[in-house]
């Protein structure tokens, strides 16, 4: 997850706190949301821009869908290189490789196997969009199964984020041609939205709310994520891209996508 140059980064910029989650609670407790139809779904493809993505976002999700025995495949745009460019204590490369490993410890807390990796570079998920498109396409028709009911998750097109909303771009594209259900997942939106904000589509949210172990599960899968919830080093250039008050809206007790 990268937290700069979104299309909405000017206000509120993301060095900001963002919308408080203890704004955000009484609106969505007290606003009537449709559960998540777990139960129309015969396999899951998770698309995440960034490790950690896909654990943040929708973290529950996979490990229900997993423990109810429906396949999950999750698949990693981009390594996670750039969420520290100017760090004098990783470089690029050093960081991807901590990611990556920290991205298969979590998984495999939430009971998925290792993510499939494209490689695609951090930052610039768009100049690579056509290409993220054909492959997501040659990953879902690779799927089995004609007559199953396959749920791609991908970031929300609106999400604020340029990675993710290329992700999200390429993912309704590669629906569209497969004729797979592009469901989205907003992770920056928390940040910059407010409640019943006219920018986000709230008619078309489902919500989820997952049993207690499973919460623990995704609790304990994000405490993989070192390199982006605590500082590198002291260094300001190593300060964690996911602080306290951005993880609270990320680990509530739901989980929210865009139908």
């Amino acid at each position: 997850m990268r937290g700069d140059k979104g299309t909405r980064w000017g206000a509120p910029p993301v060095a900001a706190r963002g919308t408080p989650e203890d704004e955000w609670q009484p609106w969505l407790a007290s606003t009537p949301f449709q559960p998540v139809p777990l139960a129309e779904c015969d396999r899951l493809v998770v698309v995440a821009p960034h490790p950690d993505d896909e654990v943040l976002g929708v973290g529950a999700l996979m490990a229900t869908a997993a423990a109810a025995g429906i396949p999950v495949v999750v698949v990693a745009v981009t390594d996670g290189a750039a969420s520290h460019p100017d760090s004098p204590t990783l470089t690029p490369d050093a960081l991807a490789a901590a990611r990556i490993a920290e991205s298969n410890q979590a998984t495999a807390l939430l009971g998925v196997g290792e993510p499939l990796r494209l490689g695609i570079p951090d930052g610039g998920v768009s100049a690579h969009e056509h290409e993220l498109t054909t492959r997501l396409v040659d990953v879902l028709t690779a799927t089995p199964g004609e007559a199953e009911r396959v749920w791609v998750l991908a970031t929300w097109r609106g999400d604020g984020h340029p990675d993710h909303e290329a992700t999200g771009r390429a993912a309704a594209e590669a629906c569209s041609i497969t004729g797979h259900r592009l469901i989205e997942y907003p992770v920056w939106m928390w940040h910059w939205a407010r409640p019943a904000d006219p920018a986000v589509p709230w008619n078309r949210i489902r919500v989820l709310t997952p049993a207690a172990e499973i919460l623990e599960r995704k609790r304990r899968a994000v405490d993989e994520f070192r390199t982006q919830i605590l500082p590198l080093s002291e260094d300001p250039r190593d300060a964690a891209i996911l602080p306290p008050w951005v993880l609270a809206r990320l680990m509530r007790t739901t989980e929210w996508v865009l139908w």
